[in-house]
């Protein structure tokens, strides 16, 4: 019988622990380029905590993680064509489409992929539901999956979901996730808070550094 973690706080372990990042692009990221939220200045709530709080954490995983030998995977909005003829209807109702290598679809410059790093586009709100992310994290043997990105009450709200039900053990980095306000993230890290274990950057990163 499988050995199961007795609660959801369970040390990580080596070669089983990966860090996903959702939609930390460009385009979701700085102000000015996404067309649906022209009305955001770099003053709105938004970019002010991704600037102030969101990003620097991001970045102090993204370290830990390397430096650890932890698997990194970046998901990002990207249609597989330039025409975006097979993006989801839910996207295009709400005017989502990134082209095919758009450079505004790529990940941050904070969190540029190295060499052998997995980015993986996507065309829905769940990384599970349209990727094969399932499929590559069972091939490298990872039960221990660390969360963080935007926006805290759809996209990351989507992938902590579906990695619990599919048996992942699953961290959520709170103060590495932003949405468009205070009362939306709180509301959001409570509502799935009972599919994985709300936690700080701080913390995941000490127990990345007990993995070496």
């Amino acid at each position: 019988m499988a050995h199961h973690p007795s609660r959801r706080d369970a040390p990580y372990v080596k070669g089983e622990t990966a860090l996903l990042f959702v939609d930390i692009q460009e385009i979701f990221c700085r102000p000015g380029i996404d067309p649906s939220h022209s009305d955001m200045t770099a003053d709105h709530y938004y970019f002010r905590r991704l600037r102030d709080k969101a990003i620097p954490n991001q970045v102090a995983l993204l370290e830990a993680a390397r430096a650890n030998g932890v698997q990194v995977l970046h998901t990002i909005i990207e249609a597989l064509t330039r025409d975006g003829r097979d993006i989801s209807v839910d996207h295009r109702l709400s005017n989502i489409f990134v082209p095919k290598g758009a450079p505004e679809g790529q990940p941050i410059r904070e969190l540029t992929p190295i060499d052998n790093e997995i980015v993986l586009p996507k065309s829905s709100s769940g990384v599970f539901n349209s990727t094969a992310i399932d499929y590559v994290l069972r091939n490298m043997n990872i039960r221990y999956l660390i969360v963080a990105g935007v926006v805290t009450d759809q996209c990351v709200d989507m992938a902590v979901r579906d990695a619990a039900d599919r048996g992942y053990m699953v961290s959520v980095a709170a103060d590495a996730c932003a949405t468009y306000t205070q009362e939306r993230h709180d509301n959001a890290l409570k509502a799935f808070g009972g599919y994985g274990w709300i936690t700080d950057t701080a913390t995941i990163v000490r127990r990345l550094g007990d993995l070496t």
